[in-house]
């Protein structure tokens, strides 16, 4: 144990880890700010700033040999340090580094002060990707690391960490931190169960802290960074488990009935056969409501499977239940949107209900309210609106939130709230890898859909240049002329929706003028006042509208089965998933649907975005291209409140240990719901250290 006085109680050793940053070994004031400007505050902080790779000095290419486009690690001595000035406001440092057999340079973009690091006949390693350019080989921006003069076995042996580091403190000094930290804080105890760690595997905690900043080869670090990844995943999965067995089994859930008249006539008024993604959905949905325990689960269904159907069972097994159903939207078009596609059904099934938002009329309100508080009213559809104070209801017992992501968690517990043990159901149409799933949504059960109707026919998408657009705008002009309609969609120009209503109003002014002066151009946006959206989408349904230009107001649940083509603008402006909700609002009848991608993209990022898109109509495939293209960055964003992110485990490249930690953290649950046993005490302890801001919603909700 370090000599810094560090407080040991029930607790243990782990509580020096909370010790300040500054008493660790040689941080002074100085060193001190450039570590908090890494995020580093204490000393837990400086012990797991892990390495972001390792330079292998024992794998060493030759000059001659090292290929252009590989990552290499290359030795050499340095030959000549140069700085150009090829044009005003440009200069250029080259390094060039000779071992006997080649050359290769390393080069630096307006770094000047580069060249008073090199000395001529330094021995030196550069690490990083090789280009050649102009007949030599180069990297650019090389990480550097200074070696001795020898040739010594050991010296080239080396395995050297490399830390993200800033303004004021070198990588060898950060080096030195953390090696001090690490000797002083880090033979810790470790708080996996010893037969857990050894089922799994897995390096003891010391050691692998140890290896994963200093390792004797690249094999032993990734042995250390497996244990610590897996240590990330198992702490996120047994706060998830824990948050879901105090939501769903601590306490008594609402008695529902499951084969009532209203079940019984919605399913007879379905007109057609539920997929067999749809059937598994609502077999999990009638065994949770049927459960003693409330509700938690998760409707993950690609574009246009049909989850608001599934969700229709659930409100009819409320009716019958002589209860009462909550579903939210996160917008007013998809809140009218479950009207067009579900009262009907509920009307066919003798189940009263209403819609409830924003722009509800006084009178309307009131009425509403009135009946949802007295349990005359059945189910209420809504926005945010529901989540006001005065609503009130007078037996609720199954709460829907559409779109869950949209929400915050205070929102989702905030429905949750109106009744005793409410069975909650969220959804999303947005399709996500199931790696992702269980990170995010591990508190949940998941039912999942990717099945389409077998009646729904095919929908191609093509790529276009701007000066194609006439193609595009030909096809709408043959839809119309045989009856069906079309969409544009305006991309959003910048992060204000005022912006997006201006440019998709300019569109419209274009379109209607110029484009198509001879057929009925709408136009449709967020920020116009509720009936006019209203009168709008009914005008469309209605097919007094042909071309509905629109913002991606209409991303998620609009159904108009009559729309065949639609024209998407600056296509290379929205995400992977957002083309995708809005290319699943045409093909909803009977006649394929068409999609024209506008798009000029100028990275070969943004190209290969939109090949991907054209390339699949798979809602999960395009999901997992997209993490992957893109990084997984705060994976857990706002999901649920005060939740840390991950620091080594991959979404990507650790499926199969998620899958490992979710199991193991619900093993654990099961057999110890509050990890009060002896031997997992310290698994507590290091839980609710990690979760320390989000404990508080443990058993809410």
């Amino acid at each position: 144990m370090a000599a810094h006085d560090a407080p040991v109680d029930r607790v243990g050793r782990l509580l020096a880890l909370t010790d300040p940053v500054a008493r660790a070994r040689y941080v002074d004031a100085a060193r001190s700010v450039a570590l908090g400007k890494l995020g580093v505050e204490t000393i837990g902080d400086l012990v797991r700033h892990f390495p972001f790779r390792y330079v292998d000095l024992s794998q060493v290419a030759s000059l001659a040999d090292v290929k252009p486009g590989s990552e290499a690690t290359v030795v050499g001595r340095v030959h000549e340090v140069r700085v150009k000035k090829p044009r005003p406001r440009l200069n250029i440092t080259e390094v060039s580094i000779v071992d006997g057999t080649g050359v290769l340079i390393g080069v630096w973009f307006n770094q000047p002060y580069v060249q008073q690091r090199f000395a001529p006949g330094e021995r030196v390693a550069f690490a990083g990707k090789v280009e050649l350019e102009y007949g030599f080989k180069q990297i650019k921006t090389p990480f550097v690391e200074k070696l001795g003069s020898g040739d010594a076995a050991e010296e080239l042996g080396r395995v050297l960490p490399v830390h993200r580091t800033t303004e004021g403190l070198t990588t060898n000094w950060l080096r030195r931190l953390i090696a001090a930290a690490i000797d002083d804080y880090g033979d810790l105890p470790d708080h996996l169960p010893s037969e857990l760690r050894a089922e799994r595997g897995l390096m003891p905690l010391h050691a692998s802290l140890r290896a994963i900043h200093f390792p004797t080869e690249t094999g032993e670090a990734e042995l250390a960074r497996e244990r610590l990844a897996y240590d990330e995943l198992l702490l996120l999965e047994l706060y998830m488990a824990m948050r879901n067995h105090a939501l769903t089994r601590e306490r008594a859930g609402a008695t529902h009935a499951l084969d009532g008249p209203a079940l019984a006539a919605l399913r007879g008024a379905i007109p057609f056969e539920l997929t067999g993604d749809q059937q598994s959905a609502v077999e999990d949905l009638l065994g949770d409501l049927g459960s003693p325990h409330p509700m938690n689960r998760l409707l993950l269904g690609d574009v246009g499977t049909g989850k608001t159907l599934v969700a229709a069972h659930a409100l009819a097994v409320a009716a019958d239940s002589s209860a009462q159903a909550a579903m939210m939207a996160p917008t007013e078009v998809l809140a009218l949107q479950y009207v067009e596609a579900l009262g009907p059904l509920l009307d066919a099934s003798g189940v009263s209900w209403g819609v409830l938002t924003g722009s509800t009329s006084a009178a309307e309100r009131k009425r509403l309210l009135d009946a949802a508080a007295a349990g005359d009213l059945t189910v209420l559809f809504g926005t945010h609106a529901l989540l006001e104070e005065s609503v009130a209801f007078e037996r609720l017992t199954v709460a829907i939130v559409d779109e869950q992501h949209r929400f915050g968690v205070n929102q989702r517990l905030g429905l949750r709230g109106k009744g005793s043990a409410v069975d909650l159901l969220v959804m999303t149409a947005t399709p996500i890898p199931r790696s992702l799933a269980l990170t995010l949504y591990g508190d949940l059960d998941a039912s999942v859909l990717r099945e389409r109707p077998r009646s729904r026919p095919p929908v191609t998408t093509t790529l276009l240049k701007p000066p194609q657009r006439d193609r595009a705008y030909e096809r709408v002009r043959a839809a119309v002329a045989a009856g069906q309609q079309a969409y544009v969609v305006c991309a959003l120009v910048d992060e204000t929706a005022l912006a997006q209503t201006k440019a998709a109003t300019r569109e419209y002014e274009r379109l209607h003028d110029q484009v198509f002066p001879e057929l009925r151009v709408g136009l449709l946006t967020g920020r116009m006042r509720s009936a006019d959206k209203q009168r709008v989408m009914r005008e469309f349904r209605e097919g007094t509208i042909d071309v509905l230009v629109a913002t991606t107001v209409i991303e998620v649940g609009v159904d108009v089965p009559n729309a065949s083509v639609m024209i998407v603008e600056n296509a290379d402006r929205f995400g992977l998933a957002q083309l995708h909700q809005l290319r699943g609002r045409v093909g909803r009848g009977v006649v394929p649907g068409e999609v024209f991608l506008q798009a000029d993209a100028r990275s070969d990022e943004g190209r290969a975005r939109m090949r991907a898109i054209a390339d699949t109509t798979d809602g999960f495939e395009l999901a997992e291209y997209d993490l992957r293209l893109r990084g997984e960055g705060q994976i857990l964003g706002d999901r649920q409140h005060g939740l840390p992110g991950l620091r080594l485990a991959s979404v990507l490249e650790d499926q199969h240990l998620i899958e490992v930690a979710r199991r193991d953290a619900r093993a654990l649950i099961a057999r110890d719901p509050h990890l009060s046993a002896p031997e997992n005490r310290p698994l507590l302890r290091e839980v609710h250290r990690t979760y320390e801001a989000a404990w508080a919603w443990i058993g809410s909700g």
